[in-house]
């Protein structure tokens, strides 16, 4: 290879390095690689004084990935079958076969040349380069003039030098368009995922919004007692529930609960758990007078603690009867609270032990009575008793405050709610408000990674 082809090669390859990052710079890169593509062309040509030229992009299998044509056809179809059939039987197939550089002085004498009908152009001299990256074969660049004789051996030391350069600049047109190309589909895909992500969270607040509404929307107001309740869930939607609701003049249903798993899932079956229990109080039980009445209890003599014990009974066997497979269960406490004399009956289904809290200590704890909701048909609920006494507080809380922890930290457990039982030392202050500051001083920032939900039932002292 002589100097002046190593040197019109070296420029070449930097005008078209030039041009290629003129288009990286601009801000049109759609069409980059066959910008690049055609300005290789048209600098062969003007190097050779072809008339018109063509360039093949080729992959490791034999296929045209890209190309810029001299002959523009109607179809696809109709330019797949022409490069088809020029790289089976013309020149580029002879070039693409040997590896070498065909040259043809004039087309009628060369064999190699393959005529094709309804051409309004006629070539009568030719070349065609193979354009090598390695041993592999990137792609072939055609050039081709009007006159015989226009193509000599300088001509094809001349693109042979070229062609090694010409490489180096199409395969970075060729990786920069494919990641111009993967850029916009993940901005696509990122603006997709941002209004399904946008259309997801507003369903997500209708839900939250829906979800409050099967909190009570006020606590019932008795005298001689204060209800205090609180609600925080990890996530915009829960799994945990507290209710309190009147039964009758006297009596008091009382409810905390937690679905087992946390999201969309678990506010679902809160949804169900909850739905069941009023279906079935409100069947033992009827409703008479205002829009919101309490509940009279029904002349049939059934005591509340067998109506407590049927209501968890058809909860857990619907439960396990028709949601078993998808293993979901809640733990839940559910009590009956005479208003009057103070006695709370009640069943504990695997819940949290609930506190009595009088003087700044806890005086008992309410344990488990029975297994979880909806773990198995055999499940049976014992029924327990206890007296709240004037000053004592019944207090009820879900694991997501026992199992708060900041991340890397110990978690809260039941030794922090005995913490801030014994420094509550502000007279008239809600236990549940004073547990909850000192949760979230323990999570330190950390965010809650389960659900909160807390009700208090307090007995007022005796009037002096």
């Amino acid at each position: 290879m002589d100097d002046k082809s190593e040197k019109i090669a070296l420029e070449i390859q930097t005008s078209l390095l030039q041009h290629f990052i003129k288009l990286v710079r601009s801000s049109d890169k759609e069409e980059m690689l066959k910008t690049t593509l055609q300005k290789t062309v048209n600098l062969a040509a003007q190097i050779t004084g072809a008339e018109k030229g063509s360039l093949f992009l080729i992959d490791r299998n034999g296929v045209v990935t890209d190309r810029i044509m001299m002959r523009e056809m109607s179809s696809r179809e109709d330019s797949s079958r022409l490069i088809g059939t020029v790289l089976d039987n013309g020149l580029a197939g002879w070039v693409v076969n040997h590896r070498e550089v065909g040259l043809i002085a004039d087309t009628l004498e060369d064999e190699r040349w393959l005529q094709l009908s309804d051409q309004p152009y006629r070539s009568r001299s030719a070349i065609v380069t193979p354009i090598l990256k390695g041993d592999n074969l990137f792609g072939i660049l055609s050039l081709v003039h009007s006159e015989p004789n226009r193509f000599n051996t300088a001509t094809a030391e001349l693109l042979k030098a070229t062609a090694a350069h010409v490489a180096i600049v199409l395969e970075n047109a060729k990786l920069y368009q494919s990641l111009n190309e993967a850029f916009h589909k993940l901005e696509n895909a990122n603006d997709q995922i941002e209004t399904y992500s946008k259309a997801l969270s507003a369903e997500l607040e209708k839900g939250r919004h829906m979800q409050q509404t099967f909190l009570p929307e006020k606590m019932p107001d008795i005298p001689g007692w204060k209800i205090d309740a609180c609600f925080h869930p990890a996530k915009q939607v829960s799994g945990d529930f507290y209710d309190v609701f009147p039964i009758d003049e006297e009596h008091l249903a009382v409810i905390i609960a937690d679905v087992c798993d946390k999201g969309v899932s678990a506010a679902l079956f809160m949804g169900i758990f909850r739905s069941l229990i009023h279906a079935y109080m409100e069947s033992a039980f009827e409703c008479r007078g205002r829009a919101h009445p309490p509940l009279k209890i029904k002349e049939k003599p059934v005591s509340l603690a067998d109506r407590t014990q049927g209501a968890l009974s058809f909860l857990n066997n619907y439960i396990e009867k028709h949601h078993g497979k998808e293993g979901i269960f809640a733990t839940l406490f559910f009590g009956i609270l005479d208003t009057l004399s103070g006695q709370l009956e009640y069943i504990n289904a695997g819940h949290e032990p609930l506190m009595i809290v009088k003087d700044n200590s806890v005086v008992r704890e309410l344990y488990p009575t029975g297994p979880a909701i909806g773990i198995t048909s055999e499940a049976r609920f014992t029924i327990g008793t206890v007296r709240l006494d004037h000053g004592e507080t019944l207090i009820g809380f879900t694991d997501g405050v026992t199992d708060a922890s900041p991340e890397g930290g110990e978690r809260f457990c039941r030794t922090g709610i005995y913490a801030s039982i014994e420094h509550l030392n502000m007279p008239g202050k809600p236990l549940i408000k004073a547990i909850l500051e000192d949760v979230f001083r323990h999570l330190d920032g950390s965010d809650l990674t389960d659900d909160i939900a807390m009700i208090s039932i307090s007995r007022m002292p005796k009037p002096l």
